[in-house]
C-alpha cells in the first residue's frame, strides 16, 4: 500500500477475474501457485508492482522511524520499466522528518530482475540473503547526505497472502485485484546514521508485496492504510477505501494476523478524532485515529488508537505526482496504555487521485 497503490480492499461474490486486461497486462488468478524465491522478484508481466518496508528502530532511549519503497511500473509498450523509489527518516526526539525520491528507467541506474529480490536504485537496495527458514533481507536506503541506514531484517512469522484464494480484490470490477504477500514483523539489527552520529539500532519491520495491473474504481479518491503490530505478537493490516462521497467504499478491510502467521477478516469502524493540516500541501490528514473491531482472541470489542510520532510525516511526493503522509504511530488502547506500535498511510488528501 503506497504512495502508487491505486487499489484497496477485499470483497466477495465478484465474478472472476479476466486473465489479461485490454492491453495485455496480466491480472492476478485465484489459485496461484506461488514459487518461491521467484515470487519475491519482479513481474514484469503486471502494469505495477511494488515492495514497501517500514519500521521503527532503537538505539538506547532514542527513537527513530524508516519507510523504504521501492515501485515498479511497466510503460504502455510493456518493455520500458520505471523505477520509482521513497526513502523517510523519522527523528522521534526532535520530530524532524527527512525524506527523498528517485525515479529512473531501469537499466545503468535501477534494477528490477525476476527470479529472486535483488532491487536497487542508486545506493539504495533490498535483497534476499536467505530464503530460510527464517527468511533474511538486507536494506540499504537513507535520505542525500543527511542520513543512511542499513538493515537486516530477519522473518518473525511466516510470509501472509492477503485474500481469498490467493487474490486480494480491491473494487468492484473483476479486474480489480492484487497478489498481496507480506511479512508482517520482521527484527530488524543494523546502522543508522543522522546529524553526522552513527547509532546501532534494532527494532521491528513490516514488508509488503503488491502485484497488479488494475487501478481505482470510479468513485474511489484515496485510502487509509495502517500496519499494526501488537506488543502481544499479533499483527492487524486494515485499508479504507474512501469513495468521492467521503464515505468507506465496501471494499475496505480489516485483517488480524496471529501469532502463528494465520489471518482472519474481521469488521470495523473507523472514526478521526483530530486532523493536522501541512503547511506545505494544505491537506488536513487525520491525526489521531480511532480504530474499533472484534478481537478474535476474546471475541470481543476492542478499541485501538493510533496516535503519530510527529505531525508532519508528509512526502511531497514530486517525483511520483502523489503527496502523502506516511508516519510512524504507537498504539493505545481504550484506556491510553501502549499496546503496540504502526504506520499509517494516508492518501489522496492534497491530490483526488482518480487525477
Amino acid at each position: 500500500m503506497k504512495a502508487f497503490l491505486l487499489f484497496l480492499a477485499a470483497t466477495v461474490g465478484m465474478a472472476s477475474p479476466p486473465a489479461t486486461l485490454p492491453d495485455g497486462f496480466a491480472v492476478p488468478q485465484p489459485g496461484h501457485p506461488f514459487q518461491f524465491p521467484a515470487d519475491y522478484g519482479a513481474h514484469p508481466a503486471f502494469r505495477l508492482e511494488w515492495w514497501y518496508l517500514t519500521g521503527q528502530l532503537y538505539a538506547g532511549p532514542r527513537r527513530f522511524g524508516f519507510e523504504a519503497t521501492f515501485f515498479r511500473q511497466a510503460g504502455p509498450d510493456h518493455r520500458a520499466q520505471v523505477q520509482l523509489a521513497h526513502m523517510a527518516i523519522l527523528d522521534v526526539a526532535t520530530g524532524r522528518y527527512r525524506f527523498q525520491e528517485r525515479l529512473n528507467r531501469s537499466g545503468l541506474d535501477a534494477a528490477c530482475p525476476e527470479g529472486t529480490l535483488d532491487l536497487w536504485q542508486g545506493p539504495w537496495s533490498l535483497r534476499l540473503t536467505d530464503q530460510g527458514p527464517p527468511v533474511r533481507l538486507a536494506l540499504a536506503g537513507g535520505v542525500r547526505a543527511e542520513g543512511s541506514f542499513n538493515l537486516r531484517l530477519t522473518a518473525v512469522k511466516p510470509l501472509v497472502i492477503f485474500g481469498r484464494d490467493g487474490i486480494s480484490r480491491k473494487g468492484a470490477s473483476p479486474s480489480a485485484v492484487s497478489y498481496y504477500l507480506s511479512f508482517p514483523r520482521l527484527r530488524a539489527h543494523g546502522q543508522l546514521r543522522l546529524g553526522g552520529q552513527t547509532f546501532t539500532v534494532s527494532g521491528e519491520a513490516w514488508m509488503d508485496h503488491e502485484i497488479s495491473s488494475n487501478q481505482l474504481d470510479a468513485g474511489q479518491v484515496g485510502w487509509d492504510w495502517a500496519g499494526i503490530q501488537l506488543s502481544d505478537g499479533r499483527e492487524i493490516m486494515l485499508y479504507r477505501l474512501r469513495r468521492q462521497s467521503g464515505g468507506a467504499d465496501p471494499a475496505s478491510a480489516l485483517t488480524w494476523v496471529d501469532r502463528a502467521g494465520t489471518a482472519r477478516e474481521e469488521p470495523f469502524r473507523w472514526a478521526v478524532e483530530s486532523t493536522w493540516t501541512s503547511p506545505a500541501t494544505g491537506a488536513a490528514y487525520p491525526a489521531r485515529v480511532a480504530i474499533v473491531t472484534t478481537d478474535p482472541a476474546t471475541g470481543r470489542e476492542r478499541t485501538l488508537r493510533l496516535v503519530p510520532l510527529a505531525a508532519d510525516q508528509e512526502l511531497s511526493g514530486q517525483l511520483g505526482g502523489i503527496p502523502y503522509w506516511e508516519g510512524a504511530c504507537r498504539v493505545e488502547d481504550a484506556a491510553g496504555g501502549t499496546v503496540g506500535s504502526a504506520y499509517l498511510e494516508l492518501t489522496g488528501y492534497a491530490k483526488d487521485l482518480r487525477l
